[in-house]
């Protein structure tokens, strides 16, 4: 994931795998029904992003500054952990 500025967060692999998963949040919100749109999948989507967004910011901040977005990021992560078996309950996915 180079790019030609070479940020140092695009070297995690956290960053990395966060913005695997956010995309694949997406891609599956996309096939939940137009009620749900302003409901919970806005709110999972949100944080998925909100994952890779943080990890980013953080990443230029001192050492301290850093941990604090990186804790933020994991708080965004239990969002997700919450959202994902609501999602199921309301048939939107399966545990497959």
């Amino acid at each position: 994931m180079k790019n030609e500025f070479g940020f140092k967060f695009e070297e995690l692999q956290r960053y990395q795998k966060s913005i695997v998963f956010g995309e694949t949040v997406n891609a599956q919100i996309k096939t939940f029904s137009k009620e749900e749109t302003y409901r919970l999948s806005s709110q999972f989507i949100r944080a998925a992003d909100s994952i890779a967004n943080n990890i980013a910011e953080g990443s230029a901040s001192t050492n301290a500054q850093f941990n604090r977005y990186l804790q933020i990021a994991w708080d965004r992560v239990y969002e997700c952990v919450v959202c994902s078996p609501k999602i199921r309950l309301r048939g939107f996915i399966s545990i497959e």
